[in-house]
């Protein structure tokens, strides 16, 4: 009988044993998994400059890389700034991106096309493999992103069908949704008499875990916030200035077209406007977002 305690008593102690080292465990698993939030900004002014196309040398746009890297493999987003009167040879690109017009007037489509100039705030495609040519007027500048790199530009001989087709969205043809459309946007805390914050989607499948892109335009003098659903929320200023700051930082800063902040993990950002002048911003994000008047 006192064996069989004693085997018992054994039995037990091991069982507790490996109980509570498995919380233990679990619970250091959970503690690293956990996704602390960060965020980054990328100021206009700090964004460094390369040819977009090397091989053209001078007579290649230049390319601003704001995120990921467009020369390796992967999704990246950069700015490009192409000169006054610039305007290229037919060529295709081995993948597909996409575009929103900054400053300026771009002109993209068919080498046979008729010059169909996109202002600032336009959005277009151009799908890989498709045969095009792309030119610019005035100051130019826009933001370009793609989802699997790298970035190439190819003669017309390698020409592909992709499956992809081209869009190009004139700014007047872009539909703004307000919060009487959708639930993005907070109309809690502001009156309904008030100039609101609108949305407009351009591209993918705004749900849960899925990526999409959007414009957010913030009326002159909004003061507000942009909440994030704990994935990774990547921002650019399109049009007007914007004043920006996360949640734990004291002190905010001034983002003029062509800057760029991001955040990983559930965080708040406080944004405006200023007075005398709207904000549009473009969004890329996985599932979705709030914007929250104050």
């Amino acid at each position: 009988m006192k064996n069989i305690r004693t085997l018992i008593s054994l039995t037990l102690a091991i069982f507790v044993t490996f109980w509570v080292s498995t919380q233990v465990a679990s619970q250091n698993t959970a503690t690293k998994t956990e996704v602390e939030p960060t965020s980054e900004v990328v100021l206009m002014s700090e964004v460094e400059w390369s040819p977009l196309n090397p091989a053209r040398g001078d007579q290649s746009p230049r390319a601003g890389t704001l995120w990921g890297d467009r020369t390796d493999s992967g999704a990246s987003g950069f700015l490009v700034e192409f000169v006054d009167g610039f305007s290229s040879p037919p060529h295709i690109h081995n993948i597909t991106y996409r575009g929103v017009v900054i400053r300026g007037t771009i002109h993209n489509d068919d080498p046979n096309a008729e010059n169909m100039w996109l202002p600032k705030g336009s959005y277009w495609t151009q799908p890989g493999g498709d045969v095009h040519i792309t030119s610019a007027s005035g100051n130019n500048l826009a933001y370009i992103e793609i989802e699997e790199g790298p970035y190439l530009v190819l003669p017309t001989e390698e020409a592909f069908d992709s499956d992809d087709r081209s869009i190009n969205v004139n700014e007047s043809n872009i539909v703004w949704l307000d919060a009487s459309n959708i639930t993005w946007i907070d109309r809690s805390e502001m009156s309904i008499s008030a100039d609101e914050p609108k949305l407009a989607f351009l591209w993918g499948n705004p749900q849960n875990g899925e990526l999409s892109g959007t414009l957010i335009k913030l009326p002159p003098g909004f003061t507000g916030k942009i909440r994030s659903n704990g994935s990774t929320l990547r921002a650019v200023v399109i049009q007007g200035r914007a004043q920006y700051q996360v949640s734990n930082e004291a002190k905010g800063k001034t983002l003029e077209p062509g800057s760029y902040f991001s955040l990983e993990g559930e965080f708040v950002h406080q944004i405006s406007s200023e007075a005398q002048e709207e904000c549009i911003i473009y969004v890329r994000v996985k599932g979705k977002y709030e914007v929250i008047p104050s």
